[in-house]
């Protein structure tokens, strides 16, 4: 009976052993699936603080010597509404900053993520501009703006579907 005994006490163990390895696996997997859900969500909040961010510096940008790359630049930058209007005022503005030969260089200061659910976040932008008039002898113009932008994820990346200045 005894060699009987060991061989039963010899399965068991080996069950036993096996089922703990299973659920160590299991929880392996899990904690895994976890770690990468939470790296995903990190890294759309960095890619919709990036989009708005280059959107802004984008939008401040601009030289009447590169002008329709500028303007490109917005519209590659933006989505739905937001991208309808800059595209309805985009002849407009090159217009102006062809005849007035403006130079503006758009510097990012900061930006922070006030939410995000789905695809969808909504950023503060703050930014400042300096802008000067080439063959002018007026003094460049510094301007400081404040945006609340609403960033869309569109086909994988994130574009400024909305920006409206703020106070």
């Amino acid at each position: 009976m005894t060699g009987t005994a060991s061989r039963s006490a010899a399965w068991l163990t080996i069950i036993v052993l096996g089922v703990l390895a299973l659920l160590l696996g299991g929880f392996a997997l899990w904690v895994s699936g976890e770690l990468r859900g939470e790296q995903a969500t990190d890294d759309d909040r960095a890619a919709a603080l990036d989009a708005a961010g280059t959107h802004a510096v984008n939008l401040l940008s601009l030289n009447y010597k590169t002008v329709d790359a500028d303007l490109g630049r917005i519209l590659a930058t933006s989505t739905g509404a937001a991208r309808a209007e800059y595209s309805a005022n985009a002849a407009r503005l090159k217009e102006t900053t062809i005849t007035n030969k403006v130079v503006q260089h758009g510097v990012l200061r900061a930006r922070g993520l006030e939410s995000m659910a789905g695809g969808v976040a909504k950023v503060l932008v703050v930014a400042d501009v300096e802008i000067r008039w080439e063959g002018s002898k007026n003094a460049p113009q510094e301007r400081f703006y404040r945006w609340s932008m609403d960033v869309t994820k569109v086909g994988g990346v994130w574009l400024v579907s909305k920006a409206v200045q703020v106070l």
